[in-house]
């Protein structure tokens, strides 16, 4: 017998980005902490049940694969409940609101991109981060607290800031 490793044939790929391949069981499970935890407590009862009939070793036996198949199971079904937005282009958002900010009745004839370009960035970075998930009125008094820290260069205080952000904020929720 040979202790030699076969050769193996072709050149080593790099595993495919998570969006380009199908998400592994385990990948699911971790997302999901509680979908999987409610599928193994399920999975464990009946495997263990099932696996009774060879014993106790049966039963242990089938509890572990119940577990598992469990958990993976309720880790999918997590999955295919949760919101999903499509990924906002901050580009194409920067773009627009560039074009765009002067229409705006809350800006005034002498204001600047300079002045509203971080609020409107502060609402597309917010809505992302909230996943669009939070209603405004939710979301509004931590974007405020905020507000100072990423207001860069911005002479806008928060209760003219505000309607920028929020502007941002209501174009990508009506776009997802």
């Amino acid at each position: 017998m040979s202790t030699d490793r076969p050769e193996s044939r072709g050149t080593p790929r790099e595993p495919l980005p998570r969006a380009e391949r199908e998400e592994t069981a385990s990948e699911a499970v971790g997302r999901h902490p509680i979908g999987a935890g409610v599928g193994a407590m399920g999975g464990i009862a009946a495997g263990a049940a099932i696996g009774a009939v060879g014993g106790p070793a049966g039963s242990l036996a089938g509890a572990v694969i119940g577990g598992l198949a469990g958990g993976a199971a309720g880790g999918e079904i997590a999955e295919g409940t949760e919101r999903r937005t499509a990924p906002v282009d901050k580009d194409a958002e920067d773009r627009y609101w560039r074009e765009n900010f002067r229409s705006r009745a809350y800006v005034g004839d002498d204001a600047n991109f300079g002045d509203y370009g971080p609020a409107y960035y502060y609402g597309v970075e917010m809505y992302s981060q909230y996943d669009g998930d939070r209603p405004w009125e939710e979301a509004e008094s931590d974007m405020e607290k905020g507000w100072d820290s990423v207001r860069g260069s911005s002479r806008l205080a928060w209760d003219d800031a505000k309607h920028a952000v929020r502007d941002a904020w209501t174009r990508l929720k009506d776009m997802f």
